[in-house]
């Protein structure tokens, strides 16, 4: 059941997202805040898992709502995106805004960092300013009091006019006070008078002369000063929401603001419009309201926030001096990217052995069972040795890195160091003329690449925007890390240069061309190389992606970088249990899961592909055969690009695909470990170029279905989809092949 007129006493505005009521006394919460308050970890706390997520109808902002029930009473929490004002026009803060004034939730929950009140009670008056009905949460107490920072919650509340509970979400403390007063607030039986924010002499009179003349059209449905002050700033997004949820028309014309209706309204209108026309610069007005707010939010601060210990944050600041600085900031962080990419490595293999030996010993008994029953050659050989060994596969080879780097990778998302990294890049991004917070969404695509398409919303310029979606390809995700940790692990980290022929001639080596073979035999030393070498793809796509960003900004999509507020949240104490599931479940379950459930079929195609001959040869190596030219080009075979080919579904199966396709009777060999894979690989004529080639070709080649759909849906163009396709694809045939013949011309390849 949606919010109707019986049940709000309004009717919804239709770009909002339905809530969906379980019964018709049920009180809606709206549930708002700035980014990094604790807000999610509050809804969490209050839902439990009775939530559910989706997007605002209309409108590409996630939303989240959540049930909780308190003294009989059911509530429905509805999580507003995270926003530090409501005067900007992103798509963020007009869904966060509609609904608190449309939408008309019987209680807004407004969550506020104890340790930077100032900043956060910026978006607490102008919420009073648009309802009454606000219950304002001080989250982080525990943060503060570690801090020496201390709250006085009770003056602050009176200050206010409204209720204001401190919390630690995270302990679960003050959240049945904060149920109590939020079941109070909507019943009235609590007395609130919110705080007006009372703005200088000349705007204050105006105020007053046009809401005198609007009151009788917008009460009690909306604050008649609130609208006036949307009239005086000219806020014309605002105004057409009005128009919507009223039913009249308020409308600018040149400096007139003109009411549509009746002559007394007309009057208004050039009453205010005479007025207005004291303020001919929007921006110098809407910078002095901004800064009556900012003046009030100190004021307050200056009685309720008392610092025992000045320098409570000198330590973090100490840090982030040297995180975020210009010669030392980029330096450490490839360093702890390197380390991360050299403790996978190094810790895959054990695991990734003995993972190996029990699915393959396995494999023996169902070979047994289908011997037993007398079953036939072709249905053991598409089960077992295709459908199944290539599973095995999967599993063995990419379970024990994943859930080494994604829990690793998330550590350093929850201690608060991705910010900085973004802080880092985002000179970068200004002199590719793109928007600073790409540099999050490329953080976003390195857990997956569809999610870091998702991400770009929160960059409000259409062109930055689309700058972000078509180039967010070009860092690794979660579907190649394991393809690049493979083949860095197997060969590149085992690097040892010789001459001599070698056995296949798919890539079209030469006698004597340098091969690999396992030439380093100290496993640390050959962790170090594999980390600097996947470091260094990371690196590379990091410039590409700047790269391909400028051209972008130069030619198809001209334009200047927008300007942003990065907010750099303190560092907080990882919490070890969390990251366990999180990156664990959400992110390597999830990556091998969609792994598994693709390369199941996908190997039962390949090894159908594989043994079905026509004149002496598989369908699999004409595919090869037909590709081979193209793919000696850029130092790769044809069952490289064939393995791409039908590894689009998912990144995660292309070395199932390749390895598969490689094997004579068309299915992957018993492989007992990791050094097996690499005597494939070398059997079938791979050379170091070979290897470098095939690892700059999974960084840069047309994203994956799931990705791609993702852009569709984003963007709603199948050009930007196909540009999306085509640009990543086109820059990775040119990378390689340049790769190629300068190593072939230097006689390396």
């Amino acid at each position: 059941m949606g919010l109707t007129a019986q049940s709000t006493g309004s009717a919804s505005l239709k770009q909002m997202q339905d809530v969906r009521l379980n019964c018709s006394g049920e009180a809606v919460v709206a549930l708002a805040g700035n980014p990094n308050t604790g807000k999610s970890t509050v809804f969490n706390a209050l839902t439990g898992l009775n939530q559910h997520t989706g997007n605002w109808t209309g409108k590409t902002v996630t939303t989240a709502q959540g049930h909780y029930k308190y003294k009989d009473r059911s509530f429905i929490l509805v999580d507003l995106p995270g926003t530090y004002s409501l005067l900007s026009n992103s798509a963020e803060e007009e869904a966060a805004r509609n609904f608190i004034c449309f939408g008309d939730p019987h209680v807004t929950i407004v969550v506020a960092d104890a340790t930077c009140l100032e900043r956060n009670l910026n978006l607490v008056l102008q919420i009073l300013e648009m309802t009454y009905k606000v219950v304002v949460c001080v989250n982080l107490m525990d943060e503060a009091s570690r801090k020496s920072i201390r709250l006085d919650l009770e003056k602050l509340s009176q200050m206010l006019g409204v209720p204001v509970i401190g919390t630690n979400a995270r302990k679960g403390s003050g959240l049945d006070e904060l149920k109590d007063a939020v079941n109070r607030v909507s019943l009235n039986e609590t007395a609130v008078n919110p705080l007006k924010i009372r703005y200088d002499p000349d705007i204050e009179e105006t105020l007053k002369a046009i809401e005198e003349k609007i009151k009788p059209l917008v009460f009690p449905k909306l604050d008649a000063r609130w609208v006036s002050l949307k009239l005086l700033d000219r806020d014309k997004t605002i105004l057409d929401s009005i128009n919507n949820y009223l039913g009249t028309f308020l409308q600018i014309e040149g400096t007139v603001l003109s009411p549509g209706q009746g002559s007394e309204i007309h009057g208004a209108g050039a009453l205010i419009g005479g007025t207005v026309l004291d303020f001919p610069d929007d921006n110098k007005l809407r910078d002095r309201i901004v800064s009556c707010i900012v003046k009030l939010a100190n004021e307050i601060c200056t009685h309720v926030v008392y610092i025992d210990n000045k320098k409570y944050n000198k330590g973090s600041r100490r840090i982030d001096n040297i995180l975020t600085s210009r010669s030392f900031g980029i330096p450490i962080m490839i360093l702890l990217l390197s380390l991360i990419f050299w403790i996978t490595l190094h810790g895959a293999n054990t695991p990734s052995a003995v993972i190996m030996n029990f699915l393959f010993g396995i494999q023996d008994r169902l070979t047994d069972f289908f011997i037993s029953q007398s079953l036939p050659d072709w249905l053991h050989g598409a089960l077992i040795l295709g459908v199944y060994r290539t599973l095995a596969w999967v599993v063995s080879v990419m379970l024990p890195p994943m859930a080494i780097f994604f829990p690793l990778f998330t550590f350093l998302e929850d201690l608060g160091y991705l910010p900085r990294v973004a802080f880092n890049l985002d000179n970068f991004f200004k002199k590719a003329c793109a928007h600073g917070k790409q540099a999050l969404t490329m953080c976003m695509g390195f857990g997956c690449n569809a999610a870091g398409v998702i991400g770009c919303r929160i960059i409000d310029s259409p062109r930055e925007r689309l700058i972000a979606i078509v180039t967010n390809n070009f860092v690794p995700c979660n579907g190649r890390f394991p393809t690049l940790i493979t083949i860095t692990g197997i060969l590149i980290a085992g690097l040892g240069l010789g001459t001599g022929s070698t056995t296949g001639t798919s890539t079209g080596s030469e006698p004597g061309t340098p091969t690999l073979a396992a030439g380093l035999e100290n496993s640390a030393v050959q962790g170090l190389i594999g980390a600097a070498a996947i470091t260094c793809i990371v690196i590379l796509g990091v410039f590409m992606t700047l790269l391909i960003s400028k051209l972008l900004s130069k030619t198809i999509l001209k334009g200047l970088p927008s300007s942003f507020t990065l907010e750099l949240p303190p560092f907080r104490r990882p919490q070890f249990g969390k990251i366990l599931v999180r990156s664990l479940l959400d992110r390597t379950i999830f990556v091998l899961g969609r792994a598994v459930i693709v390369a199941a079929p996908s190997g039962l195609v390949i090894w159908l592909m594989a043994n079905i001959n026509i004149n002496g040869l598989s369908l699999l190596a004409y595919g090869a055969n037909f590709f081979n030219p193209f793919a000696n080009l850029l130092g790769l075979d044809g069952y490289i690009i064939m393995a791409f080919i039908l590894g689009f579904p998912a990144n995660e199966i292309v070395i199932p695909i390749l390895l598969m396709s490689y094997t004579a009777n068309g299915s992957i060999i018993e492989i007992n470990n990791l050094t097996a894979l690499r005597d494939i690989l070398l059997a079938n004529g791979w050379t170091w170029l070979t290897a470098v080639n095939l690892m700059l070709i999974s960084l840069m080649h047309f994203p994956c279905a799931t990705t791609l759909m993702t852009i569709k849906k984003e963007t709603g163009s199948m050009k930007w989809t196909f540009a999306s396709f085509l640009i990543p694809t086109l820059t990775g045939v040119i990378i390689t092949f340049a790769t190629t013949q300068v190593a072939r011309l230097l006689g390396l390849g």
